[in-house]
């Protein structure tokens, strides 16, 4: 588990998911790790906040309402190119998930997906916070 002290300055993260309980749990979760969350409910939502925002890595939902995690991923690149992107799919959709790789995500995990292997991804993500 990584340990970050106060003085570090805290991940920033962009989590764009329409199940609102989920979106809850992992601000919660993640803040107990000095991880700072955004969440945004929609994809378009989440296009609103990039703009006035930098973030470190979005994790963005595949199936999402008002528009698929791979149009936020595309809307993301052209924003902020050198933003990791990884993509939440549920069973089924890997190959929608790996699509979203070729087009510039990071990595992409099946949801339900375990906080520690989220995270393991997100210090990937961003080597500067690699856990040590």
């Amino acid at each position: 588990m990584k340990i970050i002290t106060p003085d570090i300055k805290p991940l920033k993260i962009l989590l764009v998911d329409d199940e609102q309980g989920y979106l809850h749990v992992l601000e919660k979760r993640m803040a107990r790790r000095n991880i700072e969350v955004t969440a945004a409910t929609s994809g378009s939502d989440a296009v609103g906040i990039l703009r006035g925002t930098d973030f470190d890595v979005a994790v963005v939902d595949l199936k999402m309402e008002d528009m698929d995690g791979i149009e936020v991923l595309n809307i993301f690149k052209k924003m902020v190119p050198e933003m990791p992107v990884i993509i939440l799919t549920g069973h089924g959709s890997e190959k929608a998930a790996r699509q979203g790789m070729a087009q510039g995500a990071f990595d992409y995990l099946t949801k339900p997906c375990d906080l520690e292997d989220l995270l393991e991804k997100i210090y990937q993500a961003c080597p500067s916070y690699e856990e040590g």
